[in-house]
C-alpha cells in the first residue's frame, strides 16, 4: 500500500458541507476534507452513504445546502467553468456520459464545447485516447466497444478536457476481469503522469492497495479518514467488505499482478 507524505497543496477543500434534498432528505452532512494535489484517495461506504452526492459538489453538478467547496482554491459555486475544467468526472454508468456517433466524435465533444481550434481537439483527443489505450478505434462506434473500453472512453472523453482532478465513481461496475484490469491499469498510468485520483467504491478488494488514503462514509457523513492500513480491520462495521487478504492476515496484492 502507498503512503507517501507531501508538501504539496490542497488542491480540493471541502469546509462544512451539507447538502439537502427537495424531499427533505439530508444526503451530506458537515463534511469537512482536504485533497492534496497527487493523493490517490478512495471513499468507500456503502450504497447510500453519500459517495455520490459528495461527488457531485466537486464540479458543480450540485450545490450544497450548507459550507463550501474550493477547488485549486476557487470557490465552485463562484466559479462553475474552473470546477469543471478542474475536476473531470467519470461516471459509474458509462453509456449515460458517451454522446458522440464514433469514438472520436465523443472524445472530442468537451474540447468542442470549450471552443478550442480544430488543431487543438484533434491534439486533445488524439492524447487522451492513447492514454486510455484506444488510439486507432477513432471510427468505431461506441456501442460496439466492449464494457472496458467504454469505461476507458469515458476517461478519454474527462482527459481531453485536461482536468488536473480526476473522479471516478464506482468504476469497476458491471466490468469482467478482464474489464477490471484494463480501467485499473489506466487510473494508476494517470496517477503515475501527475494527476490527483478520486475514487468511490464500495468494493476495496480492487484498489485498496494502490491508495495512500482511505475515507469510509456512512450517513452523508466521513466516519474514517487515513492510511489503509489504520482503517481497513475497522469497515466491515460500516458496510464496507473488508479484503480478504487483509481479513487473514495476509498482504493485498494488486489485481494487476
Amino acid at each position: 500500500m502507498r503512503s507517501e507524505k507531501s508538501t504539496t497543496m490542497n488542491i480540493l477543500e471541502i469546509s462544512n458541507l451539507s447538502h439537502r434534498f427537495a424531499d427533505g432528505t439530508l444526503g451530506i452532512d458537515g463534511i469537512s476534507l482536504s485533497i492534496r494535489e497527487g493523493e490517490f484517495a478512495v471513499i468507500a461506504g456503502r450504497n447510500g452513504s453519500g459517495k455520490t452526492t459528495l461527488l457531485r459538489h466537486l464540479n458543480g453538478l450540485l450545490l450544497p445546502s450548507a459550507g463550501t467547496v474550493r477547488v485549486a482554491g476557487i470557490s465552485v459555486s463562484e466559479n462553475l467553468l474552473n470546477a469543471r475544467q478542474t475536476v473531470g468526472m467519470v461516471f459509474q454508468d458509462a453509456d449515460s456520459q458517451i454522446v458522440g456517433e464514433t469514438v472520436f466524435d465523443d472524445a472530442a465533444f468537451g474540447p468542442e464545447n470549450l471552443c478550442l481550434p480544430r488543431a487543438e481537439i484533434r491534439k486533445r483527443v488524439a492524447e487522451a485516447l492513447e492514454a486510455v489505450g484506444l488510439s486507432g478505434l477513432e471510427d468505431r462506434k461506441p456501442y460496439l466497444l466492449s464494457g472496458g473500453q467504454k469505461r476507458r472512453l469515458a476517461i478519454a472523453g474527462v482527459l481531453a478536457m485536461k482536468p488536473k482532478i480526476l473522479v471516478f465513481d464506482e468504476p469497476f461496475s458491471n466490468l469482467d476481469y478482464p474489464g477490471i484490469r484494463q480501467v485499473l491499469s489506466r487510473i494508476l498510468a494517470l496517477h503515475r503522469s501527475g494527476h490527483t485520483i478520486l475514487l468511490t467504491t464500495h468494493d476495496l478488494e480492487k484498489v485498496i492497495v494502490h491508495a495512500s488514503r482511505l475515507m469510509i462514509m456512512k450517513n452523508g457523513k466521513i466516519v474514517r479518514d487515513g492510511n489503509p492500513d489504520d482503517i481497513l480491520a475497522d469497515t466491515e462495521q460500516f458496510g464496507v467488505r473488508q479484503p480478504c487478504a487483509s481479513r487473514l492476515g495476509m498482504k493485498i496484492e494488486s489485481w494487476l499482478n
